[in-house]
């Protein structure tokens, strides 16, 4: 992407919420919510643990506007302007877009995920419609799979996550191109367990 258009999408607003284009604005509130223990509960290893993870991870972020021309946005309270979250699409290492959400808990069940996530899909389909958007969901997250089915996702089975090798659920919005089923990556991701893995 050209790094001087500009991003139509780096301010998206929607029935409840403001979505900002993350930055380092976002740092105090997104280290709040990245360094709860309640929001790793399916991934406790995951947890940040200094307000420098997050620095780094809103930096790599931010960037990928610049790269991808989307990524991921401070989700915002349209009543009051409290950061509740943060989520959005990147390009994910398939070359599709990768789905990503995180609240704080107590905007828990209000339906927060699924506005963002809408919003998401609706610009990952702008800026690039021909491929399709995942949500890479760990099989006991219940809550995460109750959001992609109600975004319409269709659960494709497991596979080896491309990004990082972790085995989970690939949801996604229309199917994704596969490898034969025959086809293994044991030796690809050197774990030798024969897990199938997304293009």
């Amino acid at each position: 992407m050209n790094e001087d258009r500009p991003n139509a999408f780096a301010r998206v607003l929607t029935e409840r919420l403001e979505l900002h284009a993350v930055s380092m604005a976002d740092l105090a509130p997104l280290f709040a919510i990245n360094s709860d223990p309640d929001t790793w509960r399916h991934a406790p290893d995951e947890r940040h643990t200094t307000a420098d993870q997050t620095r780094v991870w809103i930096d790599r972020a931010a960037a990928r506007w610049r790269t991808d021309g989307l990524s991921y946005w401070s989700v915002r309270l349209r009543s009051d302007g409290s950061t509740i979250g943060v989520g959005g699409v990147q390009r994910h290492a398939s070359g599709g877009w990768n789905l990503y959400y995180r609240f704080a808990p107590a905007s828990w069940g209000q339906g927060y995920a699924t506005e963002m996530s809408n919003a998401a899909v609706e610009a990952a389909s702008a800026v690039d419609p021909d491929v399709p958007v995942f949500a890479w969901i760990l099989d006991h997250n219940e809550a995460s799979r109750r959001v992609a089915e109600r975004l319409g996702f269709k659960n494709y089975g497991e596979f080896a996550d491309a990004n990082d090798g972790v085995t989970r659920l690939a949801y996604a919005d229309r199917p994704p191109l596969l490898l034969d089923s025959a086809v293994l990556d044991g030796d690809a991701d050197g774990r030798g367990e024969g897990r199938r893995q997304l293009q």
